[in-house]
């Protein structure tokens, strides 16, 4: 197993989900903690709430995305390529679960079936990862910090 999916597993048995898990992994690959950040993400969760609606791994990502290269005070400057990135992205997403899944949604990843969870979104989440940090890394960032560019 990998240290990222110990993570991850140990996140989720701590009773954090796929939006949150991914933002947890991406603070504290920069040294921080928000609890408020996370707790604001729980409204992601299960597809926005629990209604199966889009899947908290691909708005978790974006969030992930924007969390490096995103406006966060008026002092800051957004990356101008954020967008891009978050586009480039969901793309991907959609394509990956698609191909997995015959769709994005929640609801269609799990078959509406909650019990799916545990076999499903493990692998999806990884891969969400992977893929977020290989955008950044394309653009300059890596997820131990913000670089400057």
């Amino acid at each position: 197993m990998t240290d990222r999916f110990l993570k991850l597993l140990e996140l989720s048995q701590a009773g954090f989900y796929c939006s949150q898990i991914l933002l947890i992994i991406g603070l504290e690959a920069q040294g921080k903690e928000n609890p408020d950040l996370v707790r604001a993400m729980s409204g992601l969760v299960g597809g926005l709430g629990f209604s199966g609606r889009t899947c908290g791994a691909l708005t978790g990502g974006a969030c992930l995305i924007g969390l490096y290269a995103g406006k966060g005070s008026i002092e800051e400057i957004e990356d101008s390529r954020v967008n891009d990135m978050i586009r480039e992205f969901a793309e991907w997403f959609e394509q990956e679960a698609s191909s997995q899944y015959s769709g994005s949604t929640c609801d269609i990843i799990l078959e509406k079936n909650p019990q799916n969870r545990v076999s499903r979104c493990p692998d999806l989440v990884l891969k969400t990862l992977d893929k977020v940090e290989a955008i950044l890394e394309a653009n300059g960032y890596d997820l131990s910090g913000r670089l400057e560019i």
